[in-house]
């Protein structure tokens, strides 16, 4: 069977412990780390790699079109289908190498996603580690258990989908 996802992708989920999870995602691009930092480094992209039904929406889009230590960045989504804020703030911010988006306002009660950007000889492997706990002790590992693990394994597979196109000079951009 013919995967859509693209063959250098991988995602794992794990527990850190009981209230607290970690997924990893990575990915080979056929780029550089500098060209491969600096489309993650534009906000902008990631409307285009994000997927339609989470209606993400960035604040301020015409603005901010950079990232830099303590940039925020204010967001809407629909998380789980109910509509949401969500700001960020950018810390730990090396170019190219890294960088770590930390959730100040939204639906987990804690999210950090390092982003990272590794030289190899078949390109870049990007790896994005996301260290998140839900709200509502017990009850938010149900909820994980039953919607947000899923939610978030169609996200990043979308977007490793996307970058893919990206990164093959494909990636149409959304209106």
């Amino acid at each position: 069977m013919l995967s859509i996802f693209p063959p250098t992708f991988a995602l794992n989920f794990v527990h850190q412990d009981r209230f607290t999870h970690r997924l990893s995602a990575s990915q080979v691009l056929p780029l550089s780390r500098k060209e491969t930092f600096i489309f993650f480094e534009d906000p902008r992209n990631l409307f285009d790699i994000t997927p339609d039904w989470l209606r993400f929406v960035m604040k301020d889009k015409n603005t901010k079109t950079e990232i830099y230590e303590d940039a925020e960045f204010d967001y809407t989504i629909r998380w789980l289908g109910i509509p949401m804020p969500w700001k960020s703030r950018i810390i730990g911010y090396k170019p190219p190498e890294q960088f770590t988006d930390v959730q100040l306002v939204g639906p987990y009660r804690f999210w950090s996603h390092l982003h990272t950007f590794e030289e190899t000889d078949s390109g870049t492997l990007m790896r994005d580690t996301v260290t998140y706990r839900l709200p509502l002790g017990s009850l938010g590992n149900v909820v994980h258990a039953v919607a947000v693990r899923r939610q978030l394994e169609d996200i990043f597979r979308y977007r490793a989908m996307r970058i893919d196109e990206w990164a093959r000079g494909a990636l149409q951009k959304k209106p």
